[in-house]
C-alpha cells in the first residue's frame, strides 16, 4: 500500500484520485468552498435538497455539513445525508456554526450529533459550548482563544467518539486521547468570509482519501491550510488580495513542500 502517513503523502494521494465530496454548506460559503476543493485537488458537489441529499451521500466519498444558513428544508437534507453516509460507512464532518445562538440551531445540532459525525470542526467558542461549557461566542465569531477550548475538545471527542478540530490562531486536534497543535496560517484568514467553512470541506476531502486514519487526515487538512495561508500572505495587501492568492497558493502547494513546512506539535 502507498505510504499515506504524512500530510504531503495524503495530499498527493488525494490529487491522484480526487474524492467526490458532498458539501452541504451555507450560501455564503458555497463558491469559495468549491474553489478551495478544486484548488486542493478534490471534486466538490453542493447537493443539499432533502429529495436527493441522502441518495447522493451514497455516491459521494465523504459528506460535510455546515449549519451556517440553516433552514428546516436544509436540515432535512442534512439529516438524510448524514444517515446515508453513516449507513454506507462514509466519513462525515459537522461544522456547528453558531449552534448556541438560537433554540432552532441548538436543537438542529443536537439531532446531528446523534447521527455520530466522524469529525467535528469548529472555532473555540463553538467547541466550548458544544461540550457543555460557557463560551463568549457571539454569532459566528469566536470570542474564546483556542487554548481555552482544548479540554472541551477532549471531552467532546470522548463523548462523541469523534475527531474534534478547534481552529484559530493555532489549531488543536484531538480524538480524546491523542492531541496535536497545528501552527501557521495568517492573521488575514479570519477576515475572508467562509474560509473556515471551506476548511471543513477540505477536511472531508482528506478524510475520504485516508479513511483508515481520520485523525491524520484532519491534521493534514489543517496543515495544508496553514502552509497555503502563509504563502498567500506574502504578497497580500489585505483580505481581498489574500483571498485569490490563497487559492493560487493552495493549488501550487506540493507534497514535498507541505511535509517540509508543516508545523505540527504534540499537545
Amino acid at each position: 500500500m502507498q505510504n499515506r502517513t504524512t500530510p504531503g503523502a495524503m495530499l498527493k494521494a488525494m490529487r491522484e484520485k480526487p474524492p467526490l465530496v458532498q458539501c452541504i454548506t451555507n450560501y455564503v460559503a458555497m463558491n469559495i468552498a468549491a474553489n478551495v476543493l478544486l484548488a486542493a485537488g478534490a471534486s466538490p458537489a453542493m447537493v443539499h435538497a432533502a429529495e436527493e441529499a441522502g441518495e447522493f451521500a451514497g455516491i459521494a466519498s465523504a459528506l460535510t455539513v455546515n449549519i451556517g444558513t440553516l433552514s428546516t428544508q436544509w436540515l432535512d437534507g442534512m439529516q438524510a445525508a448524514a444517515k446515508a453516509a453513516a449507513s454506507a460507512g462514509k466519513p462525515w464532518v459537522l461544522d456547528p456554526v453558531a449552534h448556541y445562538a438560537t433554540a432552532f440551531r441548538r436543537n438542529a445540532v443536537a439531532d446531528l450529533l446523534a447521527l455520530k459525525p466522524t469529525i467535528i470542526r469548529g472555532n473555540a467558542s463553538e467547541i466550548i459550548a458544544l461540550a457543555g461549557g460557557e463560551s463568549r461566542g457571539q454569532g459566528v465569531d469566536s470570542r474564546d482563544p483556542v487554548d481555552e477550548a482544548e479540554e472541551s475538545a477532549r471531552r467532546l471527542a470522548e463523548r462523541q467518539q469523534a475527531i474534534v478540530a478547534v481552529t484559530g490562531a493555532v489549531d488543536f486536534v484531538t480524538d480524546g486521547q491523542r492531541a496535536v497543535r497545528v501552527h501557521g496560517g495568517s492573521v488575514l484568514m479570519p477576515r475572508v468570509t467562509a474560509l473556515g467553512c471551506s476548511l471543513t470541506c477540505l477536511v472531508g476531502a482528506f478524510a475520504a482519501t485516508v479513511p483508515e486514519d481520520m485523525f491524520g487526515a484532519t491534521v493534514a487538512a489543517l496543515a495544508t491550510f496553514a502552509v497555503a495561508g502563509e504563502d498567500a500572505a506574502l504578497g497580500a495587501a489585505g483580505p481581498g488580495s489574500f483571498s485569490w492568492r490563497f487559492l493560487d497558493a493552495l493549488s501550487a502547494l506540493d507534497a514535498e513542500t507541505l511535509d517540509a513546512r508543516a508545523r505540527i506539535s504534540a499537545a
